[in-house]
């Protein structure tokens, strides 16, 4: 639907933030019934190597016009450069470029029947005709309004509705991620396999997180993250193109911004605003993974929002974060346990890389990823993943020992 809106129309949700979670809030109250708009500041792509799983792609049905490159082998570098090359059994992970992932579901959310509306989101205020969502229109450049029952904010990392309106909301630890949208190598080269995703985790080019190097099609996507403050990341990222001899390749496009490390511990502010996504924290710690679970976010916040329009009590907005935190949750702390175990140091990093030479690491680990589950039907395997992490993080056993 077009942009059309008046001061004078209400609806029942307004979204801020048309990114992958918003997107899907919204297309998902719509189709229930909903009016709803969707507030997006247009024209921003975030930075993202764009790795997307099956169960995203089977359950959010996205369209084979949308993935850009099936990855069939996963590479993880250490910081001496020794590699460990892990096969994809049994299906690939798809890839998408969000320029033009983002703007499809948007379309989508449209066709759904929400109402697209341009702009840049100021601020929400309150008065006996309800809840009002302020905003700066980006042709016009006036501040308008909307008003609606409820507000989903779906508006990234340091979201300004979190600062404003949820408790906790202004304090998430982050990540600055930083990458370059590149010209691939047509067919590849030695060290660039279109079908293959490279990780690089080595102090020189993220001292706390780490560097990628993933193939979009045509293009690629080179980067890295960190939390501290004062790392080069335009020179981390040109050390990464240097090593994968891809410096001569033509840059597309430049992007950064803030990756969330933690889900907050509230999601909602008791009575009209309800957080989703990243404006939430929802990232995997470790891997920096944030399109499904935006998505799955999405489809929490819905369910709870249109629980709370249903009955008209606001505690239903908790059940947003206890669906997902109930699917996710113990990912998401495996996934904590390892950054804080293995990124520390070159040391633990050589350590993990040494780690991920077992099969039954490999096994385990692209399982959980594929279906988004932990696996936990092969104890004896956990139970030897466990006694091998044990030795490496004492130093029983050496740094390159598999």
């Amino acid at each position: 639907m077009l942009d059309m809106t008046t001061s004078a129309q209400k609806f029942d949700v307004v979204v801020v933030g048309g990114g992958p979670c918003g997107a899907t809030a919204a297309a998902d109250l719509a189709k229930r019934g909903y009016s709803v708009a969707l507030l997006d500041r247009d024209g921003r792509i975030k930075p993202c190597g764009g790795a997307v799983p099956p169960r995203m792609i089977e359950d959010y049905d996205i369209p084979e016009s949308q993935i850009v490159a099936k990855i069939k082998t996963a590479r993880m570098i250490s910081p001496t450069q020794r590699h460990v090359d892990i096969p994809i059994e049994n299906g690939y992970v798809g890839m998408v470029d969000r320029e033009h992932f983002d703007e499809f579901l948007r379309v989508r959310a449209a066709e759904a029947g929400a109402l697209r509306v341009t702009g840049t989101y100021t601020k929400i205020t309150r008065d006996d005709e309800g809840t009002h969502v302020h905003y700066r229109h980006k042709e016009s450049g006036e501040s308008r309004s909307m008003t609606c029952r409820m507000v989903i904010g779906a508006d990234g990392a340091r979201s300004n509705v979190a600062k404003a309106e949820v408790k906790g909301g202004d304090k998430i630890p982050y990540v600055i991620a930083y990458h370059e949208i590149i010209e691939a190598p047509e067919g590849g080269t030695d060290a660039y396999d279109p079908k293959r995703c490279d990780v690089i985790y080595d102090g020189k080019i993220s001292p706390d997180f780490y560097g990628w190097i993933f193939p979009h099609g045509k293009s690629a996507s080179v980067g890295m993250g960190t939390c501290i403050d004062g790392v080069d990341l335009k020179k981390a990222t040109a050390d990464l193109r240097a090593t994968a001899g891809l410096t001569d390749c033509k840059t597309i496009r430049r992007e950064g911004a803030p990756i969330p490390l933690k889900p907050l511990d509230r999601w909602d502010n008791g009575s009209d605003v309800l957080l989703a996504g990243d404006a939430a924290g929802v990232v995997a710690p470790s891997s920096g993974e944030g399109i499904y679970y935006a998505m799955a976010c999405g489809t929490s916040a819905a369910l709870a929002t249109a629980r709370r329009l249903r009955t008209g009590m606001a505690s239903d907005l908790k059940l947003s974060r206890k669906m997902f935190m109930g699917e996710h949750g113990q990912v998401f702390k495996v996934l904590g346990a390892m950054q804080n175990a293995y990124y520390q140091s070159d040391m633990r990093r050589e350590r993990f890389v040494s780690l991920c030479h077992d099969i039954d690491v490999q096994k385990l680990t692209f399982e959980a990823y594929m279906n988004k589950k932990l696996v936990a039907a092969r104890p004896l395997a956990h139970l030897k993943i466990g006694i091998k992490n044990i030795a490496h993080l004492t130093g029983l056993v050496a740094e390159t020992k598999v």
